[in-house]
């Protein structure tokens, strides 16, 4: 039997595999998706299900080459998973690294992933975008 928390890990460990596929399989195809973050990041902002998800990640992959993500603490209910966590990126665009302290809310349904928020340290990011020509 899956878990809120198994769920999480699955779909953590699909994205540090690069499979965007497997990632997706966890996801409700409804599932509301929305991030916050700086304003020079074209993933900022809200989505909805799964083409919607998949371009979103499509955009992070363009504009952040990440260095190092750690899910470093989970916070887990029945239904809800919040994680606590850490990424080295480089900006695309100017090259600048970045490291930031992030957190995750995970909201489940029926064992799969029914909303995702999360949020970051904008202002790192966007002083390493700022160096960007």
């Amino acid at each position: 039997m899956n878990t809120a928390l198994s769920t999480v890990q699955a779909v953590y460990a699909a994205f540090g595999a690069g499979d965007l596929p497997a990632l997706l399989s966890h996801l409700q195809p409804d599932v509301q998706w929305q991030f916050v973050g700086d304003h020079g990041a074209p993933y900022t902002g809200r989505v909805q299900g799964h083409e919607a998800v998949a371009h979103w990640f499509g955009d992070v992959a363009r504009t952040d080459a990440i260095q190092a993500f750690e899910p470093r603490e989970f916070l887990a209910g029945a239904d809800h998973v919040t994680v606590l966590g850490w990424e080295r990126t480089a900006d695309t665009r100017s090259g600048r690294l970045f490291e930031t302290e992030w957190v995750h809310v995970w909201t489940l349904r029926d064992g799969q992933v029914a909303r995702f928020f999360g949020i970051f340290d904008s202002q790192a990011a966007a002083a390493a975008r700022s160096a960007a020509p």
